[in-house]
């Protein structure tokens, strides 16, 4: 079929329109590019704002983690259903519908009397976000072919990565700045200007549904989220206790049945939440665990240089975001080097690497907080923080390319919910796990930041071996 038909899987049913003219595609590419930074921005624009937060709204300050996390966790549990949204109703219909509803409950966010509201709407917003993004590779496929898919697909790896750091430096300068005295409230008015724009060009996006119109599978969608919170919540809510354990493995068991659930309906020839073959083998679910853990140390890093500054140090959310500038900027040339020069000559060995150089970085950090006095700033902190960004950005590129590699068109709805709701899903665990040991560390803030980022550098050895699982050549049989 040619890329200027239109095809259908019955009478006036379409599944692909005719793409748009080539400057028109750049708009509807930099629409969907947006809507990804706009979530991951919002994802961590709100860690550093909020202690902040938390001043002016009161309640505990075990809440402090969780306006971020029940964006996050949110997102996570949303997100394999917003897929099939896209597969079922048009991408571009559901991708328009979460953007509207993301603007309107970020408007509501700034308008939030109080701590429990705003994660309610938080998590709203999450679920929201969750009908956006599984979205954008299915549209970029319908836009983009041959070589050019391949450097369009190539832009979102650098793009979410540069948006998940940028996140926390934009979050402490909105709110020291005081603007109109928004405070805080400047972190949620943020988005409103650029959805209005990925409103504006989203008239150019193809749209794009599945060949076939799946189903939904309420008891695959009722297992997942089911089993997700379950594991996520009791270890994010302080140090669990045995009671805790018992319910998160509790949630690892439902998680069990769920994957049961999925390959027989596979076999039964129903519509299961996740395509099967996603499933098979050991390369993509090896690629699913390394986005969790890996993004569980990202977010868990930043959570702790942020809780340490703002509340040990009582430093205002502008130090905050500036000391993790330095982060931005290795990841920032990390990701640039990686997918401009390494990923071609050097292959996954760039992934590897970038897992190593962050490691390095953790380490550095752990000494800078032991060479520190208790009460004062962690002079060699930025450095350290730049290393540890340097090998986030070797890391990110070759990761989403090798995760995405293998993925058939039929499979794109799929894998694209599932790797985000796992990258989601480590973010929530980083954020609230590490900002929790953090919380609950005895002693001063300079031993609990460095007990929570040696909590980082364990997942982070998890990582290296989910990596090397995911990157291993089949052996021959």
């Amino acid at each position: 079929m040619s890329r200027a038909t239109r095809s259908t899987t019955g009478p006036g049913r379409p599944t692909t329109v005719a793409p748009p003219s080539s400057g028109h595609r750049g708009l509807a590419l930099a629409a969907v590019l947006t809507a990804e930074a706009m979530n991951l921005l919002d994802a961590t624009i709100v860690q550093v704002a909020g202690p902040v937060i938390h001043t002016d709204l009161g309640g505990a300050r075990g809440t402090i983690p969780w306006f971020s996390a029940a964006y996050t966790l949110a997102f996570a549990l949303g997100l394999l259903t917003g897929a099939r949204l896209g597969d079922i109703a048009g991408r571009g219909r559901v991708f328009r519908i979460g953007v509207i509803v993301f603007a309107a409950t970020s408007l509501a966010c700034a308008l939030a009397p109080g701590s429990m509201t705003l994660i309610a709407l938080r998590t709203v917003q999450g679920a929201a976000a969750a009908a956006i993004i599984p979205q954008t590779f299915g549209l970029i496929r319908a836009m983009y072919k041959g070589d050019e898919l391949t450097r369009a697909l190539g832009m979102i790896g650098p793009v979410m990565g540069l948006s998940a750091v940028i996140g926390p430096v934009l979050g402490g300068v909105l709110t020291h700045a005081d603007m109109f005295g928004s405070s805080w409230r400047a972190v949620f008015l943020v988005n409103l200007p650029p959805a209005a724009a990925v409103l504006a060009a989203s008239r150019y996006l193809t749209e794009d549904r599945a060949p076939t119109r799946p189903r939904l599978d309420p008891a695959g969608t009722v297992l997942a989220m089911l089993g997700t919170a379950l594991v996520v919540c009791p270890l994010a809510s302080g140090s669990p206790g045995p009671a805790r354990w018992a319910v998160a493995a509790a949630g690892a068991v439902v998680l069990g049945v769920f994957v049961v659930h999925q390959r027989r309906a596979g076999r039964r020839g129903h519509a299961p939440l996740i395509e099967p073959a996603l499933l098979r083998g050991r390369a993509f679910p090896a690629a699913l665990a390394t986005s969790t853990l890996f993004f569980a140390v990202m977010n868990g890093v930043m959570i702790t240089v942020v809780l340490h500054l703002e509340l040990g140090l009582h430093d205002g959310p502008l130090t905050a975001g500036l000391t993790l500038l330095p982060w931005s900027a290795g990841l920032a040339i990390g990701s640039w080097a990686a997918g401009a020069r390494l990923v071609t000559r050097y292959g996954t060995r760039v992934m590897h690497t970038g897992i190593a150089v962050l490691a390095i970085g953790l380490a550095a950090a752990v000494l800078a907080y032991r060479g520190a006095d208790p009460g004062s700033y962690p002079a060699g902190l930025p450095v350290a923080l730049a290393v540890a960004g340097l090998g986030t950005g070797l890391f990110t590129p070759p990761f989403f390319s090798t995760a995405l590699g293998g993925v058939g068109p039929q499979e794109t709805g799929s894998a694209a919910g599932l790797l985000n709701a796992v990258q989601q899903l480590g973010g929530t665990l980083g954020v609230a796990v590490i900002g929790g040991i953090y919380l609950g560390a005895a002693g001063n803030a300079r031993g609990a930041a460095q007990h929570a980022l040696g909590a980082t550098a364990v997942i982070l050895a998890a990582t290296a071996v989910a990596a090397t699982v995911m990157t291993a050549r089949p052996t021959a049989r």
